[in-house]
């Protein structure tokens, strides 16, 4: 079984989207702070930096849209480790898009890259955080989610999925003592977004470490008092 009554040493973190770049700035913190790490993510190939070693078991290729595959790795994380303390729901996507002559596929794409994700590895998750003297799960909402912008709508919808996946679970799991809450970023200051958006002021933005630092209080033991939360984190946007 996990330690108990420890704080963050030796709790065991499920991180999910653990390849990209808030995945990697979470493992990257939760390692610093003595945690263990089952990290999971859809690509194949670890990036350079993400940590290693004994207290990291790291799971790539893993498509958590299937349910049976997400059960897997996280029945594979919890026999590895002998517990799970937390799930971080990172992984996700986005798309912009206009519902005007669209398909539709990019709202069933990103309702399953998004909240179909979260619901199948917190499904897996749920009886080994009851287990735990402070199980915990954080998803990742969305700032943009609240009042949709122009092209926002099939991102929007999924991440007000995820805002209602957290509140329904967080019912669900309060009296096992497993807290379920959800941050909600606005921009993050990353490569892609940079690129995709020259000429914003980057300083206004999210930093990963700076969101990574509240998905980690939500994920502590020291949040027992706060479930069903949706944790606006939006720097100076």
């Amino acid at each position: 079984m996990t330690n108990k009554g420890m704080g963050m040493p030796g709790r065991v973190y499920v991180i999910t989207g653990a390849f990209g770049v808030l995945g990697a700035a979470v493992a990257k913190a939760a390692t610093e702070q003595g945690a263990r790490l089952a990290l999971i993510d859809f690509g194949k190939t670890p990036p350079p930096g993400l940590p290693s070693g004994a207290d990291a078991f790291v799971q790539g290729g893993v498509d958590l849209t299937d349910a049976v595959q997400a059960g897997a790795a996280v029945d594979a994380a919890a026999e590895h480790f002998g517990g799970i303390d937390a799930l971080l729901n990172i992984a996700g996507g986005f798309s912009w898009e206009k519902i005007e002559g669209a398909t539709g596929e990019t709202w069933k794409r990103l309702f399953l890259m998004n909240v179909q994700t979260a619901e199948n590895a917190s499904r897996a998750a749920i009886p080994h955080l009851k287990r735990s003297a402070a199980g915990r799960i954080v998803n990742v909402g969305a700032n943009a989610a609240l009042k949709a912008a122009l092209g926002m709508g099939p991102y929007a919808a999924s991440k007000a999925g995820v805002h209602s996946l957290t509140q329904a679970l967080s019912e669900e799991l309060k009296a096992d003592g497993v807290t379920v809450n959800a941050v909600l970023p606005s921009i993050l200051d990353t490569p892609t977004n940079r690129a995709d958006m020259p000429k914003a002021d980057f300083a206004s933005w999210v930093a990963p470490a700076d969101l990574a630092s509240v998905m980690l209080f939500l994920a502590g033991e020291e949040a027992r008092a706060v479930t069903g939360a949706l944790i606006p984190v939006t720097g100076r946007v």
